[in-house]
């Protein structure tokens, strides 16, 4: 059986697997789905259409599922997805979507998310990601996979952050970050390529070598962004498949940046 506290308020259409640890004063909702090994901390809400999956850890005071602080929303049902294995800290918000994009706000599997971090409506976080403690990601932000985004930072509508970029404390984010890099500052700028976050995951100096060699074409030599992109897709010839995948995902970020690239 579930091992819920009594004082916590489930309503009886949630679906909650028999695994699933909910603590006292914790309020869930009629369209919410749990999965298997997850835990509910003390005092949280979790509500609207929200599905959580599997060896989750959400802490106390959290609130998660309510709906989009967006004004032009019209109560339409919108959803909230949350995927595996991620810990959620004290005081989260995390808002569903809104149909100005696909109506899904998405968390992926494995993240580390700090306390009173404030995931708007129609965010995307990938999987391996940091969020640190009070980043606020505002509406239709998309978050690549192993990204780290440091405390206190914000980040404005629409912007997207790049796979295994890192983000510095209290970062003013208002365009893309490219994947790979890190940026720190005020204003926000390119530092460097992010070489211990490459390398605790296991990427070989070689893999490294050709990053530095992206970071250099979009940020130290006098290209424009189209010349850039030309001399990065050259890059490919004659590489291994891991190589030539670092480098697609570059030009496909580069190919998708809306907001202008942070320099």
């Amino acid at each position: 059986m579930a091992k819920i506290h009594p004082t916590a308020i489930i309503d009886p259409k949630a679906q909650l697997d028999d695994t699933v640890e909910v603590g006292p004063y914790a309020v869930i909702g009629p369209e919410v789905r749990i999965g298997a090994g997850t835990t509910i901390g003390p005092h949280t809400v979790v509500e609207g259409k929200t599905t959580i999956g599997r060896d989750n850890r959400i802490f106390q005071f959290a609130s998660i599922g309510a709906m989009p602080q967006d004004m032009s929303h019209g109560g339409e049902v919108t959803e909230l997805v949350i995927g595996d294995r991620n810990t959620i800290r004290e005081f989260c918000t995390f808002n569903t979507g809104t149909f100005k994009e696909q109506g899904v706000t998405r968390v992926g599997s494995d993240n580390w998310i700090m306390a009173y971090v404030h995931l708007a409506h129609d965010v995307v976080v990938g999987d391996h990601c940091v969020l640190a403690n009070n980043a606020t990601l505002a509406g239709h932000v998309h978050v690549g996979d192993w990204a780290t985004i440091g405390g206190l930072t914000g980040v404005h509508q629409f912007v997207h952050v790049g796979a295994h970029a890192m983000i510095g404390f209290q970062g003013h984010v208002a365009q893309d970050v490219a994947p790979y890099m890190t940026v720190d500052g005020n204003p926000l700028t390119v530092r460097a390529v992010n070489l211990t976050g490459l390398r605790r995951r296991g990427f070989s100096n070689e893999r490294i070598g050709m990053i530095r060699q992206m970071h250099k074409l979009l940020f130290r030599d006098a290209l424009t962004l189209e010349q850039s992109v030309q001399a990065i897709d050259a890059l490919k010839a004659d590489q291994d498949a891991a190589t030539v995948a670092d480098i697609q995902l570059m030009l496909d970020f580069l190919a998708t940046a809306k907001r202008g690239l942070v320099r």
